[in-house]
Parts: C-alpha cells; sequence; structure tokens
C-alpha cells in the first residue's frame, strides 16, 4: 500500500509531512475527545456510568446512549488503525489478535482510569518497554505483568490518576 497524496494536496510521501499529519490526526482525536467529555452529552454519559438506573429515571434513553459512544469508540479504533495502516504500509493481523485488547486494557489501567490522558501515558509506558526489554523476547510479558500488578497494588488511580491528586485538577 504505497503512500501517495492527501486530496491531491499534500504529499504523504514525505516522511516529515506524514509525520504532522498523524500528529493533527492524534490532536483531532483528543480534542473530539475532550469535547464529548465536557458536553452535555458527555454529562449524561458519566450519569450512566455512575448510576444507570437513576439516569433511566430521568428519562434518558440509556440504550440510545451506549449505542452512540460505542459507533463513536468504533469510529477512534478505526481511524486509529487506519492511520497505522498509513504510515507502516502494512495492515497486519497482529492488531486485532486477542493479546492487543490485554494490551490495550493494561494501558488504560496504568495511566489511569476515567482520564482523557492517561491511556496516553499508559501507552507510551507499555510501548516504550516493549521496545527497550526487546532483547529478553517472552520475558517482556512476565515483567509487563509484574509492572501490571505493581501498578494495580500502589497507584490504584493510575499514573495520571496520581498526578491529577498532587496537582488538585483533573487530567
Amino acid at each position: 500500500m504505497p503512500r501517495g497524496y492527501l486530496f491531491g494536496l499534500i504529499d504523504l510521501r514525505s516522511n516529515e509531512l506524514l509525520y504532522f499529519f498523524v500528529l493533527a490526526i492524534f490532536f483531532a482525536g483528543i480534542l473530539l475527545i475532550y469535547r464529548i467529555i465536557h458536553s452535555p452529552f458527555g454529562q449524561v454519559l458519566k450519569a450512566i456510568r455512575e448510576n444507570e438506573p437513576c439516569a433511566i429515571s430521568l428519562g434518558y434513553r440509556v440504550n440510545r446512549y451506549k449505542l452512540a459512544v460505542f459507533v463513536l469508540s468504533a469510529t477512534l479504533a478505526g481511524v486509529a488503525v487506519a492511520t497505522k495502516a498509513i504510515v507502516f504500509q502494512l495492515a497486519s493481523l497482529t492488531d486485532v489478535y486477542w493479546t492487543m485488547s490485554g494490551e490495550v486494557v493494561l494501558m488504560t489501567l496504568l495511566g489511569g482510569m476515567g482520564t482523557v490522558f492517561g491511556p496516553i501515558v499508559g501507552a507510551a509506558v507499555i510501548v516504550t518497554m516493549q521496545n527497550y526489554l526487546a532483547t529478553f523476547g517472552d520475558w517482556v510479558t512476565i515483567a509487563q505483568g509484574i509492572i501490571f500488578v505493581v501498578a494495580v497494588l500502589l497507584f490504584r488511580e493510575g499514573v495520571v490518576g496520581i498526578l491529577a491528586k498532587w496537582i488538585g485538577k483533573p487530567l
């Protein structure tokens, strides 16, 4: 899958332009997530997360909100995989293997659930650890498991959750 031109204007064969294109997609995704969280729609989603029967009793159609969030989640995941395929010029099956779901959960728990930047920090930690410990082979999985257990025992809110507590602001 060779790289070409974006809308006939931007040459994605240039690594620098491709980098800024991917960076723009990343920031657009983060901005979209941040905007959704801080909108009335996001407040309803928080209410559903905290107490679904109460949200139902307030008259919200919970199943429609859940469907909308599922569609948004699938859309963002699709954009991420499409971006990865453009960058690596390859769409591999490792992205849909069941262990990838476990890695995503690990990244979210390590970084901090319920935060905007937690999964980003968790992903950076896990990918960096995989790159630096790649010479150890299958021992990377054991190291990840140990770090996960330590993080769950010591940092129940994740790394970003602990930082947010210290700063006194939600991240």
